[in-house]
């Protein structure tokens, strides 16, 4: 990452409410090509919302978001709010893995994966099969391929749900707690083919709560709190020291006898480190 690059996405006084919920409070973050941003913080924090606002499936109340050619004012009344055309746009360049896996039931695991590109982008079907076909072959899923989602565990389902979003050749990866349906043996698959993603210098930002995770992958850590971001920085420097006593307890909730060891399995921290270092 070249941090005196132009950013790949620059947020200023992002805002949200719901009703006279305010949920996101004059958010600003800048994100560069290639960094992996975790966003942390307790249920209600809006930690979700922000990644909805990111590709629009929330429409902010106001402020301003540049994305590439992309420059929109969501205040109300600015000539230059997003149109239907330019949220389609949009969407094709940001892909969203929620933690439900949200795969199509009644199509195969091939399908699921070919019909954006094929009906969003009008890619021919040949190429976005062979494209499927090859992102199956990474992940160990190619003989799924003519498979019912329902056939699959949850871990299958949501990697099928990555590349589902991979296979749009989005320019960021946003991931909303994709590991916190599944059961605990599932999850080092899921983080794993993350891991694999943030060392080939995929742009990531992620809802998590697998701290130990955003500390090995992450290069920088949000704490969202209350619709604010309360604390930020590297991520080792921000969960090894945080600096305000509410992110302290927040970590305390979550992490075992108050040490910044999770729920990631040990092996799968090697697995990371080890990506990391050949990329």
């Amino acid at each position: 990452m070249d941090a005196s690059a132009e950013p790949l996405i620059r947020l200023r006084e992002l805002r949200k409410s719901f009703d006279s919920n305010e949920v996101l409070k004059n958010i600003a973050i800048d994100v560069h090509q290639g960094e992996v941003v975790s966003i942390i913080g307790a249920s209600g924090s809006g930690k979700s919302t922000f990644l909805r606002c990111l590709n629009v499936l929330e429409m902010p109340d106001g402020g301003r978001m540049q994305f590439e050619d992309f420059d929109f004012d969501f205040e109300p009344g600015a000539r230059n709010q997003p149109t239907p055309a330019d949220l389609r746009r949009l969407r094709a360049r940001i892909g969203m893995v929620f933690q439900s896996y949200n795969l199509w039931p009644h199509m195969t695991v091939l399908e699921n994966i070919v019909e954006a590109p094929i009906r969003v982008k009008g890619e021919p079907k040949r190429q976005a099969i062979e494209r499927a076909e090859a992102l199956l072959e990474r992940i160990g899923l190619v003989d799924k391929r003519d498979a019912r989602p329902t056939r699959l565990s949850g871990g299958q389902q949501q990697r099928v749900a990555i590349v589902r979003a991979l296979a749009m050749t989005p320019k960021l990866m946003l991931f909303d707690e994709v590991t916190s349906a599944l059961d605990p043996e599932l999850v080092g698959e899921v983080l794993a083919l993350m891991a694999a993603l943030a060392a080939e210098g995929m742009t990531m930002l992620l809802v998590t709560h697998e701290i130990a995770f955003a500390r090995d992958v992450s290069s920088r850590v949000l704490f969202f709190d209350k619709g604010v971001i309360a604390e930020e920085g590297p991520s080792g420097e921000v969960l090894r020291d945080p600096k305000s006593e509410r992110l302290r307890q927040f970590l305390k909730r979550i992490l075992h006898e108050d040490t910044l060891q999770a729920r990631l399995p040990p092996s799968l921290t090697g697995v990371a480190a080890e990506l990391l270092r050949e990329a």
